[in-house]
């Protein structure tokens, strides 16, 4: 096995593991429960990790991270109510339209 991704918090770390799953890429997430140990364990011990489980799989898991990471600032606006939102959104967070899809 090998980390392949470090999140932040417990949701952006299962959001990672269902992309990749999705992919077809065997992860395992570590440090599901840790947050209950922040106190007597340093912050970023705690952190969720998710782990590729086949070392073939690694490469493509990077790409697909990268991919992730780089859409998280690019942007699409809203037909229905113009309001700007995340390109990985499928629908409007503020009126809930089917947003266009960005390639």
């Amino acid at each position: 096995m090998q980390r392949v991704f470090i999140a932040s918090g417990i949701s952006e770390a299962r959001l990672v593991q269902q992309m990749l799953e999705t992919a077809g890429v065997s992860v395992r997430l570590l440090n599901a429960h840790a947050a209950g140990g922040l106190g007597e364990l340093p912050a970023t011990e705690t952190w969720p990790e998710v782990w590729v489980e086949r070392e073939h799989q690694w490469a493509h898991a990077c790409s697909l991270i990268r991919d992730y990471e780089y859409a998280s600032d690019q942007t699409v606006d809203c037909r229905g109510c113009t309001e700007s939102n995340p390109v990985t959104f499928e629908i409007c967070w503020n009126c809930r339209e089917s947003l266009p899809v960005v390639s």
